[in-house]
């Protein structure tokens, strides 16, 4: 697709790394780091909760195999039900995105009760939310009203003027998921906990979970309430073959969706009709063998239809990959230029959930970094 002498492809991974990127598909959960969670997993190996010689090698495996990954799943849930990790895992979440030149991050994730501990859905976003002021390795911009880039939150190692213009800085918003096992009225909850917590990031609802688990018309009336209210919404398509649920997602109209794979053709005609962005996650698309081969990967087709799409992690410390990977993915697999690749992270822009303000701060980042090419 690219000219040969200016393809993308056979770069290294330090251009990859220092192009500015936007990622809005990544779950806090998919993307704890391995040496946290082997951390995590023996210290409740050692209170007998877990046997960690059981899952250990799944940790430290790179190349995890589809039934690893949800047993990795599985793992991380039963670790993350705590206010001290969540904190932890949300700020190394965020210096893990922030050293790869991530410029604007959507977190989704699922509130989570644990009664046993006193955790609600409201604790554990707030036990979010204390993890992203305490990230002080970059600065953090999560604060809505905070719209330039000359008003990111200042942490204890930014007293000089001087090092706070200069030190990395980025975006984050927060989007709240509805899981599919939930019921009607625990949707419902979610939705109004996004709408009182606006003031601290969050943005947006995305529908997730398993794709086999729960019927659409279970959490439409959360979906509508959400839409309602002006909260933009992100939808998991298509992963598994369900037409119908597909069809009432697309007449639905979210402002964006994630995956879509499993789309028959009428599918892909409405799609491409309705311009509605895709978050592309190839990686997990190949790992979780929803796709059969990179080379088949839908990404081709929409992007020579010009349609709206974003290149996205999902989960990448579950699929053991990075946003930089995937851009390098993208342009050795479909044979993309520097060009092109700088113009597909530059577009996302268009597609943020966030203000004006925010997508203008944005351009200006990608504009200087254009110039510096």
């Amino acid at each position: 697709m690219g000219e040969e002498d200016s393809k993308a492809g056979g770069e290294g991974m330090e251009w990859y790394v220092g192009v500015p990127k936007i990622e809005l598909h990544a779950h806090l959960n998919g993307s704890v780091r391995d040496s946290t969670l082997l951390e995590l997993a023996k210290a409740l190996g050692e209170k007998g909760v877990i046997v960690f010689s059981d899952v250990e090698h799944v940790i430290l495996k790179n190349d995890r195999c589809l039934p690893e990954c949800f047993k990795l799943f599985d793992l991380i849930r039963i670790l993350t039900t705590d206010h001290t990790t969540v904190t932890r895992i949300t700020k190394e979440v965020i210096e893990d995105f922030a050293a790869e030149n991530v410029v604007y991050l959507e977190l989704r994730t699922t509130p989570k009760k644990n009664e046993a501990i006193g955790m609600s859905k409201r604790s554990y976003m707030e036990a979010v939310v204390e993890g992203l002021r305490t990230v002080d390795a970059v600065d953090v911009c999560f604060i809505p009203s905070n719209e330039s880039t000359e008003n990111f939150s200042e942490t204890p190692h930014t007293n000089d003027a001087y090092d706070r213009k200069h030190r990395r800085k980025i975006y984050v918003r927060l989007l709240l998921s509805i899981d599919r096992r939930e019921t009607t009225a625990s949707a419902m909850e979610t939705v109004q906990l996004a709408l009182e917590m606006k003031d601290l990031g969050v943005i947006g609802i995305d529908l997730s979970g398993n794709p086999v688990v729960g019927e659409w018309q279970t959490f439409l009336p959360a979906l509508e309430f959400a839409k309602e209210q002006g909260l933009p919404i992100s939808l998991h398509c298509g992963e598994v073959p369900k037409q119908k649920e597909v069809q009432a997602m697309l007449e639905f109209q979210p402002q964006r969706i994630g995956h879509a794979i499993c789309f028959e053709d009428e599918d892909w005609r409405q799609l491409k009709l309705s311009k509605i962005p895709v978050e592309i996650c190839l990686t997990s698309n190949i790992r979780t063998e929803t796709v059969s081969c990179i080379d088949d990967h839908h990404f081709v087709d929409l992007y020579k239809a010009k349609h709206p799409l974003i290149l996205c992690t999902d989960d990448p410390g579950v699929f053991s990959t990075s946003l930089s990977q995937e851009y390098k993915l993208a342009a050795s697999t479909f044979g993309l230029g520097k060009d092109e690749m700088f113009q597909l992270a530059r577009n996302a822009v268009e597609f943020i959930f966030a203000d004006d303000g925010v997508k203008k701060a944005l351009k200006e980042m990608f504009d200087s970094a254009s110039s510096m090419q």
